[in-house]
């Protein structure tokens, strides 16, 4: 497996410079079976990252460009009367795709949202009392933009814990703004080619449940996730799903190394992914300036590394 993502990373960076944590953290959520929260300004390529992840995988991709007045029906799908039958048929939405896309997810109203987000962690959409199954393997890809306070919906925090792990898209450095330019054109043709076939990539989900957790690194986790909430800027913690979350994520990032067993560092890693985005400071803390990500990094400064 360590090969395959290899594979797939060698050729997303045809398009993608300079973005190989985020890279990785996708493909470790894609792995464990996760969603990811793909945070950060316009023009720092989220959308080419998650079309360039699909087409390397063999995936089918689809993109939603989430609205005010977007409805429920316009995600995941409607009823249509068939003449020909004269009977109603079921319309998949453009949530049915392997690789999904959602752009700008806190421009939809709270209705569409929960909509979307509880196709995407059931797996499944219920339409007139009919579920049908998304594909298999199926990743949300969210996007939201930071900065954008007017038209949004913000995410209520029971929504945000859906997403296994939030990766923060930056800006390029100057020498990878450069290799932009030069390979401008390169990106643009999108010279990237399936390098896996779909069945690769569930092969890697059951793979993954393989990776073995030691006793000491769960307990390790469950301690990580407690220390959150006895932290004096916090006012709710990480929740049950946050260490299922930090366990799972962990298993993949030890799966694209090669390596059948889970090491600290890959929690420490997956804990920065997956915990900032489910704590909510407190009002003391906010306007002090304190950030959910430097909690973390005061949570696992205080835990002792098995």
């Amino acid at each position: 497996m360590e090969k395959v993502f290899a594979r797939i990373s060698e050729e997303v960076s045809k398009v993608i410079v300079g973005k190989e944590r985020e890279i990785r953290l996708v493909l470790a959520a894609l792995a464990a079976r996760g969603h990811v929260l793909l945070e950060g300004v316009p023009g720092v390529a989220k959308t080419t990252m998650a079309r360039a992840i699909a087409r390397a995988t063999g995936l089918r991709f689809s993109r939603i460009q989430f609205t005010p007045d977007m409805l429920p029906s316009d995600v995941i799908g409607t009823m249509v009367y068939d003449q020909r039958t004269g009977e109603f048929v079921f319309r998949r939405g453009p949530v049915f795709a392997n690789v999904v896309l959602a752009d700008e997810v806190n421009r939809a109203n709270p209705r569409t949202q929960s909509a979307f987000l509880e196709a995407m962690q059931e797996g499944q959409v219920t339409v007139w009392g009919e579920t049908h199954r998304l594909p298999n393997p199926f990743i949300v890809l969210a996007t939201m933009n930071p900065i954008e306070l007017e038209g949004v919906y913000p995410l209520p925090e029971a929504q945000l814990d859906r997403f296994m792990a939030r990766v923060v898209v930056g800006h390029p450095s100057l020498e990878e703004l450069v290799e932009i330019m030069e390979k401008y054109r390169s990106i643009t043709e999108f010279p990237v080619e399936p390098v896996a076939r779909p069945e690769d990539i569930v092969a890697a989900q059951e793979a993954v449940w393989k990776v073995h957790v030691d006793k000491n690194i769960k307990l390790y986790i469950a301690r990580i996730v407690e220390e959150t909430h006895k932290h004096p800027g916090v006012s709710l913690g990480g929740s049950p799903r946050a260490a299922l979350s930090i366990m799972m994520l962990s298993r993949g990032l030890a799966l694209l190394d090669g390596l059948g067993y889970v090491t600290p560092d890959h929690v420490k890693e997956a804990a920065r992914a997956a915990l900032p985005h489910r704590l909510i400071l407190t009002t003391e803390a906010k306007l002090e300036g304190l950030k959910p990500e430097s909690v973390v990094e005061d949570v696992l400064s205080s835990v002792e590394t098995p």
